[in-house]
């Protein structure tokens, strides 16, 4: 028999895998796009909707899963891997709201005012940092998931 924690940390790994999958594919996407700039606008728009309607709900989703799986277990809210990778967790929301979505937002909006200009550059090099920043961060939460580690 399958028990509720079982169930609910299938759906908690499931979400990860997409969420993280779908961040993982925007860096391919948008290289590929750097180099047929005529589709720049068209890949930008595609990754804003993959993140909106996939990745940030899959997100969200890991949230809840993973607190619903400390309710149910033995493992503390307080617990050493879990409180850090929710601090991490917490840390990647703010940066995602406040500088990726925005400038993504942004940078698609400019590309398509303006064209590729300086301005647009700039925009894609903020949101290639910040992207890269956010991957690195979700990659140690994955990391903590996964090896547990204690102090």
């Amino acid at each position: 028999m399958i028990d509720t924690y079982t169930i609910v940390k299938w759906i908690h790994v499931s979400m990860a895998i997409i969420a993280v999958g779908f961040n993982a594919s925007y860096a391919v996407w948008l290289s590929r796009a750097a180099r047929a700039p005529d589709h720049q606008a068209y890949v930008l728009r595609g990754v804003k909707i993959l993140d909106d309607r996939f990745a940030n709900p899959a997100y969200g989703v890991l949230l809840l899963t993973g607190l619903w799986m400390v309710a149910i277990s033995p493992w503390e809210i307080t617990t050493f891997w879990i409180l850090t990778a929710l601090i991490l967790y917490a840390i990647t929301v703010v940066l995602a709201a406040a500088i990726y979505t925005p400038t993504l937002r942004k940078q698609i909006s400019t590309l398509e005012s303006e064209g590729s200009t300086d301005a647009y550059r700039r925009l894609a090099t903020r949101s290639r940092v910040t992207g890269i920043v956010l991957g690195v961060i979700v990659v140690g939460i994955v990391f903590l998931m996964v090896t547990k580690p204690t102090l």
